[in-house]
């Protein structure tokens, strides 16, 4: 009977985190400024084959149109912060002054 719910735990994770890998992005920003466009990183194929994981996180300089100027890595992989880096400088903002935005990016192999 335990090898039965151990089998399903396994299933039911397998189904939820998918086996391609994952990036989940948190917007930790202090200026409340909103997002309106995210766009996901790609997981790297080389972290994937090497099961890498963990947390990037990356400040985004946004102008006052809302588009990204600049995505400076703050800590992580430098393979996962590549990956990073490239979705949030395609991400936008909703216009207000230039502001300083905090992200963290979660990656699951």
């Amino acid at each position: 009977m335990r090898k039965l719910h151990v089998l399903m735990l396994i299933l039911l994770f397998s189904y939820a985190f998918g086996a391609t890998g994952a990036a989940r992005c948190q917007d930790s920003n202090d200026s409340g400024r909103r997002l309106v466009q995210k766009v996901e990183p790609r997981y790297p194929e080389i972290a994937k084959k090497m099961n890498l994981g963990g947390t990037v996180k990356v400040v985004a300089l946004v102008a006052p149109d809302g588009k990204v100027k600049k995505v400076e890595p703050m800590g992580g992989s430098p393979i996962l912060v590549q990956a990073a880096q490239s979705a949030v400088s395609q991400w936008r903002y909703v216009a207000g002054s230039e502001s300083r935005e905090t992200v963290e990016l979660h990656f699951t192999p």
